[in-house]
């Protein structure tokens, strides 16, 4: 983390055992410390079954930990309801409700009167491309188009943390790399504050400032690797062709320690 970045959200000593003081007693992460700054986007990446959807969960604040804690801004995870905002690997709009609708969700949750609700969302949408689509459905959207709504209805309610759970993995190649640099925008426009959770290393390394690297079960912090590639080059096109790149792509592939058959 840059120096001059405020702390928004730190992870201290998290550990989480399932079953415990059974014989099928399963540590998934042990000991994870991490810090995230004012409008950085933080990676996670690790092997299949290094915890790391257990990690995203406890960060969200849907699963205690059995050991460390999560502050957000300076308090415990739990008691920062609604600092919070996650989008998952799928889009879950409500099939019934227009896209300006699914955007305001989460504020008509909150209580926020319709009239600002209604105004936020609005101009959500004039400002990421799906203006004139306000009163279509989800069934008549595109993949790509529904993540953008999900997306815009984390926003909506300005959280001090955005979690992103692999939320490209059902997008096709071209789509994928289209909504990258369009989140990448906007998470820059908006100073957001952003965690990524993904198993695509060349995901993490074009969308993100810093990467956490977990190892195996029980997941711990094998390392973190600043990407220090300038943010001009930072399109999901264009950073591929940075010797960086390659070289953080070929080092955190050796770290991960997945082996491939011949």
């Amino acid at each position: 983390m840059q120096e001059d970045r405020a702390t928004v959200l730190a992870a201290e000593n998290v550990k989480m055992t399932f079953n415990a003081d059974t014989p099928e007693e399963v540590t998934a992460i042990s000991s994870i410390s991490f810090k995230l700054g004012q409008g950085e986007i933080l990676g996670i990446v690790g092997p299949s079954g290094c915890g790391k959807t257990t990690l995203f969960n406890i960060i969200a604040g849907l699963l205690p930990p059995t050991a460390g804690m999560i502050l957000v801004n300076g308090k415990r995870v739990q008691e920062a309801s609604g600092h919070v905002g996650y989008m998952l690997q799928k889009d879950l709009l409500l099939p019934w409700r227009s896209v300006i609708d699914n955007v305001t969700l989460g504020l008509q949750v909150r209580g926020v009167p319709a009239k600002e609700s209604k105004e936020i969302a609005d101009n959500l949408i004039k400002a990421y491309g799906l203006k004139g689509f306000e009163h279509t459905y989800p069934a008549a959207l595109s993949g790509g188009m529904r993540q953008r709504v999900a997306f815009m209805r984390t926003l909506a309610f300005s959280p001090d943390v955005i979690l992103l759970d692999e939320p490209f993995s059902a997008l096709d190649s071209q789509t994928r790399l289209l909504l990258q640099a369009d989140v990448i925008r906007i998470i820059r426009e908006r100073n957001c504050s952003v965690v990524l959770v993904t198993h695509d290393v060349g995901e993490a390394i074009t969308m993100c400032d810093r990467i956490v690297v977990i190892t195996s079960r029980p997941g711990r912090v094998k390392s973190v690797h600043t990407i220090g590639i300038d943010p001009s080059l930072r399109h999901p096109l264009k950073i591929r062709k940075q010797p960086r790149f390659n070289e953080l792509y070929d080092t955190i592939w050796d770290e991960l320690g997945i082996q491939f058959a011949a």
